[in-house]
């Protein structure tokens, strides 16, 4: 028997019973569509935190009172009373690869317009802050450092905050109420989006930080420290001396522990991106078991085509077909019909992930290795499941075979 004849001979097998050979690929064509979809979704997922940490600007350094734990449980991270309005303009006059840097005190509270309130977050910021988010404006204007240094009562608002105290109409020169305190609004932000956390970032209203500490939060230490570092290449080394800086001004002993944290967009990207990476990869790994299904049922399917085409091996073997003819016939047709079943999967797996982002509002990345590595895995499975049948097929008696009927 030509090899080459072989893939030809077990194609026209598997047509000889087209609803069986469609209803035994069933099982690989969902396992391959799930993988696909849930790979598709979980590195959709994943390219749009990237995305959003990317918006907090670039080179942005986050400092946090106490101790945090990345990817774990948090230990006092944001709950001690450790940075100071001091510590960050010292980060911004002493180190030279600081760009700028901002102490941030945050308030959930009502905003009140007229007969109109709205419930959103106030954050005490300086001047700075647009510049290190690369947040830029609509209208008016961002507060100035001596705004700051005066505690002026001026607040720059986001989309949300117009559109549902102003009804989208222009909110500069208006004043809202923030806790009894008076401020009039001279700016408006460009819209933003979805934060990391899932929450609006637009539903936000930002006054000078020594506004916030005075009149609104009632806090006397920052929540956290925005640092903006000239280039990423300077990363490290503004790390180091910022570290150092802030160890000397809260006069840390060398045997005693930070008490800040330190975190650059890289490692909040990491700390972002690793529940969504474990969850791809377990509901992945859950999709993978229809592939091993799939493989179970295409075997027995094909013990049941051996002992039915018994006396067709029995034939081939009397007229000159060898043992490893008839082996690699057998196992051809189980790789085909994995294969198919894969080119099947990925096709319903696309479907799937079009509709499911679509409709749900999920992202969703396709990926061409993705689609390879189905396709390869759908082989192996083939020749995994296939292998006994077709040894089992290739160790018949070719006298015994055809005196079975």
């Amino acid at each position: 028997m030509k090899w080459s004849a072989i893939p030809y001979i077990a194609v026209r097998a598997l047509r000889r019973n087209t609803m069986r050979t469609a209803l035994t690929t069933l099982g690989i064509v969902i396992g391959v569509g799930a993988v696909i979809t849930m790979v598709g979704l979980g590195q959709g997922a994943g390219a749009e935190i990237r995305e959003q940490v990317n918006r907090l600007g670039q080179n942005v350094v986050l400092i946090f009172p106490g101790e945090r734990s990345l990817g774990g449980v948090s230990i006092g991270g944001g709950s001690a009373n450790t940075l100071t309005v001091e510590d960050a303009i010292a980060l911004r006059d002493e180190i030279p690869e600081v760009v700028a840097a901002s102490p941030e005190v945050r308030s959930q509270t009502l905003v009140v317009y007229g007969n109109r309130n709205w419930a959103t977050r106030v954050y005490g910021q300086s001047h700075d802050y647009l510049q290190i988010r690369q947040w830029p404006m609509e209208s008016g204007e961002m507060f100035t450092e001596e705004d700051v240094g005066q505690r002026a009562l001026v607040a720059v608002v986001g989309q949300t905050i117009v559109e549902e105290l102003f009804e989208g109409s222009d909110p500069i020169g208006e004043t809202v109420r923030i806790r009894g305190v008076p401020l009039t609004i001279i700016g408006v932000l460009e819209r933003k989006g979805m934060s990391l956390m899932g929450s609006v970032q637009d539903d936000i209203v930002i006054v000078p930080y020594s506004t916030a500490f005075q009149r609104i939060s009632g806090r006397s230490h920052a929540m956290v420290i925005n640092v903006q570092v000239y280039d990423e290449r300077s990363m490290d080394m503004a790390r180091e001396k910022m570290t150092d800086l802030l160890r000397e001004r809260h006069r840390l002993a060398p045997d005693q522990p930070n008490d800040f944290t330190i975190q650059t967009q890289e490692e909040v990207a990491q700390a972002a991106t690793e529940t969504s990476r474990v969850m791809t990869f377990l509901l992945a790994s859950i999709a993978a078991v229809s592939l091993f299904v799939g493989g179970i049922g295409i075997m027995n399917v094909m013990l049941v085509s051996v002992t039915e085409r018994t006396q067709e091996v029995g034939l081939r073997l009397s007229v000159g077909a060898r043992g490893p003819d008839v082996l690699l016939q057998f196992l051809m047709e189980a790789v085909v019909l994995c294969v198919l079943g894969g080119l099947g999967g990925i096709l319903i797996g696309l479907v799937a992930t079009e509709v499911i982002a679509t409709y749900a509002g999920w992202p969703a990345l396709f990926s061409v290795e993705a689609m390879l590595v189905a396709v390869t895995v759908s082989a192996a499975v083939g020749v995994f499941f296939g292998f006994y049948p077709a040894w089992k097929a290739s160790r018949l008696d070719p006298i015994e075979a055809l005196r079975r009927e």
